[in-house]
């Protein structure tokens, strides 16, 4: 285990974690700082810790709809267009050597 502090609403907070996760982990860290800065920056909610559940609850709603099912079709619409472009890609190369 490696040893990280992290800063988050100005203030340091000790971590433990696996040296591959320690990316991650800043990556978490600096994801929940950012969002406890813009609440505390709206000027809305006051506290700490009613800021962070604020955070909290943006960011695992931000999780669930990218994890709900209409996230999933909307990666799906993607591919779909991406096979629609490539037939169109494949049927105007086809056309262009019975041309030549």
């Amino acid at each position: 285990m490696e040893r990280l502090d992290v800063t988050i609403l100005g203030k340091e907070y000790p971590l433990a974690c696996e040296p591959a996760e320690k990316e991650a982990l800043l990556n978490a860290a600096n994801m929940v700082d950012r969002a406890m800065q813009r609440i505390r920056a709206s000027g809305k909610i006051a506290g700490n810790e009613r800021i962070a559940v604020m955070a909290a609850l943006q960011l695992a709603g931000e999780l669930l709809q990218a994890k709900s099912p209409d996230a999933r079709l909307a990666v799906g619409d993607y591919k779909r267009k991406i096979e629609d472009m490539h037939r169109m890609v494949d049927a105007a190369l086809g056309s262009q050597e019975k041309l030549f």
